[in-house]
């Protein structure tokens, strides 16, 4: 059985996700890697729990640990690097319902596991364990206010915003809470924030998308406010509502900010559903475009590869080489607002980006009939010549393209269709139905 799916370990509290299986993957961690670990955790109502069972399994095999509670998942990525760690774990289900939660392990980079992932299951399900004597454990240090404060430092130090500014911020009731607005406060701007008591019952759905932001778009619009910035459950989102209250789809406004951070020769790393019109938009500043799987972890390991600077999916997930590995929703939303200020208001500078509609949608799948479905799925579609199958299947059309993909984080199979006009993106959208 697969522990690991596009975005560590998920599933639903108490069921698949136990405060026994989080003991023995810290004990997997801990007998694997050779230093001490930085632990962090969201504002879900089982986090605390799941921490300190990661924390018990480190300790057991002598690994020292920084307990830096409840914080973004970027900051345990600058923890790993401020600390010298060898690892680092989040406990979080990020944009998923608040009966989930999950455990994601990232290397002394900043990267989440990949190949890793392998040895963590087999010492997991092989109880493989090196377990240490009475004094030779492992020890807690406690970096709470201590991570935040590094966080947001760096933040500041790699920012350039002298202008001040209304924002509106939605945290989302996660683990931005207690960060995000404290920052673009020390920015120099006017801060409103919502959604910012972390409870672990969330007033809206996580990811930070259109259907889930309209509160915050009202806030924008009803303030007057000169941007909206969305986070999800562990802050390594973004979403972003204009200066007219309306929300910029996560592919334009990905297109956007990589013609901002990247230069001509430069290339942008994204996934294979991410839209053409990103490609359409950064040929004319001579960035190429260059996809792969799924998953922040592809998107830093192929930027690694190919040594370009910046990354992102059309999630609101980004990685800005220069600053750090660990998608950073924090900074992320800095930057839009840095690129504002530099080159114009974003509801003028997505107007530039070509308009094509694109589509999602996702039919209910349980992971065990998910790999059956996709090989029926790929005996329907053997017919088309231009097919990606990195990552599930993407079929590239003439003037549009469609992807056919398993989530790895839910029980779903997830479609994106695109193409010039609404009307053929549907009836390809129809045709991708009918596979099932």
């Amino acid at each position: 059985m697969k522990l690991f799916g596009t975005s560590g370990i998920r599933g639903i509290v108490n069921r698949e996700i136990t405060p026994h299986l989080a003991l023995k993957v810290g004990m997997a961690l801990g007998s694997y890697v050779d230093g001490s670990v930085a632990v962090g955790h969201d504002s879900r109502t089982s986090s605390i729990m799941l921490k300190n069972a990661i924390i018990s399994g480190l300790i057991s095999c002598g690994r020292d640990v920084y307990d830096i509670g409840l914080v973004p998942t970027p900051t345990t990525g600058i923890a790993i690097k401020n600390f010298g760690c060898k690892a680092g774990v989040t406990v979080t289900a990020s944009h998923n319902p608040p009966e989930y939660n999950g455990i994601k392990i990232w290397n002394k980079e900043g990267i989440a596991f990949s190949k890793e992932e392998k040895i963590i299951e087999e010492l997991v399900y092989n109880n493989n364990f090196k377990l240490q004597k009475w004094d030779k454990l492992g020890n807690i240090l406690y970096r709470h206010e201590e991570s935040l404060e590094i966080h947001k430092k760096e933040i500041i130090k790699n920012i350039e915003n002298k202008e001040k500014y209304k924002i509106v911020i939605d945290c989302g009731n996660g683990a931005a809470s207690l960060f995000s607005p404290y920052v673009f406060k020390e920015l120099g701007n006017d801060v409103i924030s919502i959604n910012a008591h972390p409870t672990g019952y969330f007033s809206h759905d996580l990811e930070p998308n259109r259907e889930n932001l309209k509160n915050l778009s009202d806030t924008v619009k009803a303030t007057d406010a000169d941007l909206g910035i969305a986070h999800d459950g562990d802050a390594d989102r973004v979403g972003i509502i204009d200066e007219n209250g309306e929300y910029v789809d996560y592919d334009v406004i990905l297109a956007l900010i990589a013609s901002y951070v990247l230069k001509e020769g430069d290339i942008f790393i994204t996934t294979v559903d991410a839209s053409m019109k990103i490609d359409r938009y950064l040929e004319k500043y001579g960035i190429s475009v260059k996809r792969t799987k799924v998953g922040d972890v592809a998107v830093a390991k192929e930027m690694k590869n190919v040594n370009s600077d910046f990354g992102g999916e059309p999630s609101g997930t980004w990685i800005f080489g220069e600053f750090q590995m660990t998608p950073d929703g924090i900074y992320s939303g800095a930057k839009v607002l840095e690129m504002k200020e530099k080159i114009g208001n974003i509801c003028t500078l997505k107007k530039e980006v070509p308009h094509y509609e694109i589509i999602r949608e996702k039919i209910p799948c349980e992971n065990s009939e998910k790999n059956e479905k996709m090989k029926s799925i790929a005996d329907k579609i053997s017919d088309y010549k231009d097919v990606i199958d990195i990552d599930g299947l993407r079929v590239n059309l003439k003037d549009s393209w469609f992807l056919i993909r398993p989530s790895g984080t839910e029980p779903y199979i997830r479609i994106t269709c695109e193409a010039k006009t609404k009307e053929k993106a549907e009836k390809l959208m129809g045709k991708c139905k009918g596979l099932f």
